[in-house]
């Protein structure tokens, strides 16, 4: 499994904003591979984190060669005060069960699960 975690501080988000924001979620749905996402703020350092996870390379390739990916990314500067962006491979992830999550049953040997969790609204105020 991987995982690309974006890391970000927003500025102002504009009505383009929002548009590929939309357009980009929505094709990570598509692409091959896709197992969720999930989204986390830090009010300590105003960051949010978009995590999203595939169980093969192929589907996060697929979301970094998409036009509307390669678009945000050029304007980044128009919304964002930094970012980072960290791709990882999963090698291990465990819990009691009692919490839903993309990478729920990989420690068990299970195999992927096709876990679709909804975008947070986070990187959309």
């Amino acid at each position: 499994m991987y995982c690309a975690n974006f890391i970000f501080r927003k500025k102002q988000f504009d009505d383009k904003f929002h548009e590929l924001d939309q357009s980009i979620a929505a094709f990570a749905k598509l692409t091959k591979d896709y197992i969720g996402e999930e989204c986390w703020e830090n009010p300590e350092t105003g960051c949010i984190s978009n995590m999203y996870y595939w169980s093969s390379m192929e589907g996060l390739q697929q979301l970094m060669q998409h036009p509307k990916h390669l678009e945000a990314k050029a304007s980044q500067s128009t919304w964002l005060d930094g970012y980072q962006v960290v791709i990882s491979q999963v090698l291990r992830s465990y819990g009691d069960g009692s919490i839903a999550h993309p990478a729920a049953g990989l420690g068990k040997g299970i195999g992927h699960s096709a876990r679709h969790f909804k975008r947070s609204n986070h990187a959309s105020d």
